[in-house]
């Protein structure tokens, strides 16, 4: 208890920041006074700092989101920005709380009397200090960034003021599609009652808006068409395709999402059939070139991706 005792009275005596009003010197001392620690001072204010370095590189470490292990690197920094704060803490209540013993209770805290003297307790236990304001300043730096650091991934909810990402993909005209191995994608090899992923050629298939689905519906040229992998309920990717294998009696074929089921109808501008999707998917227009290869004749219908309460009512842009 007596080891807590001291870190609370180190964290009200930082928190006060100021000594209060002077008092006369020879009045008796509840606390015996201590010489000063200037060592000890430095290092906090040394220690504050290196956990201010160490927040603040969690927060560049997770806006870079291109380092290798960053899992391991988020958590050696802000583990060790908790263990910095730890230790200053550790080094002010031993190196630079003056301790105090009573050998008798207390009395009732109701009495003003006794709110004095605990007053006068912890203004006189941090009397060892000489640059308390300059000790202060350095811990609330640390607390600040630390604080910062733990709502650095709030950001990954979305952007907050600049939402056009939400609405950019890398599709414009004349962009060819590829599979996944990167070899350009021919209309006549697209077959009836088949299902194929494509990408954009030369950009970053991370990216939402890159993957697409291709299935044939017709014949010819025309009969190819493509949409975005991405379905607009919950952002899940399109992995089915559903074909009749009785048409007469079995419904017609349709794109859908394994995971809430969402079904669209190719045939149809992506229009929802089935799911909780509230909106199309997006249909991404098709050419073909000279050598017979699949391009982009443009953007999507629509903006790609999840849609909720009005967002993402725009169009998609390049």
């Amino acid at each position: 208890m007596s080891k807590l005792k001291d870190l609370l009275v180190a964290g009200v005596v930082l928190a006060l920041g100021r000594r209060g009003p002077s008092r006369p010197e020879h009045e008796d001392r509840i606390v015996a006074a201590g010489p000063p620690d200037r060592g000890a001072e430095t290092a906090v204010l040394v220690i504050f700092f290196l956990a201010t370095l160490a927040a603040a590189a969690f927060i560049v470490v997770y806006a870079l989101d291109r380092l290798g292990s960053q899992t391991q690197w988020l958590g050696l920094s802000i583990g060790l920005a908790f263990l910095l704060l730890a230790l200053a803490c550790i080094v002010i209540a031993h190196r630079l709380v003056v301790t105090e013993e009573l050998v008798h209770e207390y009395p009732e805290v109701e009495h003003p009397e006794e709110q004095l003297e605990i007053e006068q307790i912890v203004d006189e236990s941090g009397s060892r200090f000489t640059r308390k304001r300059l000790v202060t300043l350095a811990g609330a730096g640390a607390l600040g960034t630390l604080g910062l650091a733990a709502f650095t991934p709030a950001a990954s909810f979305g952007p907050l003021l600049d939402t056009g990402e939400l609405y950019r993909t890398p599709w414009r005209r004349g962009r060819r599609l590829v599979d996944e191995s990167g070899k350009p994608l021919a209309a006549a090899d697209v077959e009836a009652e088949s299902f194929y992923t494509a990408y954009p050629e030369g950009a970053d298939r991370e990216l939402l808006g890159s993957p697409v689905v291709v299935v044939r519906i017709g014949p010819g040229h025309e009969g190819v068409v493509a949409y975005s992998k991405i379905c607009t309920h919950a952002g899940c990717a399109i992995a089915l395709y559903r074909k009749p294998t009785f048409a007469p009696t079995e419904p017609k074929p349709a794109l859908v999402c394994p995971c809430h089921y969402s079904t669209f109808d190719p045939a149809a501008n992506g229009k929802v059939l089935f799911g909780p999707a509230g909106r199309p998917l997006p249909k991404l227009p098709l050419l073909v070139d000279g050598q017979g290869n699949l391009r982009a004749a443009g953007n999507f219908s629509g903006p790609v991706g999840p849609s909720w309460s009005g967002v993402r009512q725009g169009p998609a842009r390049s």
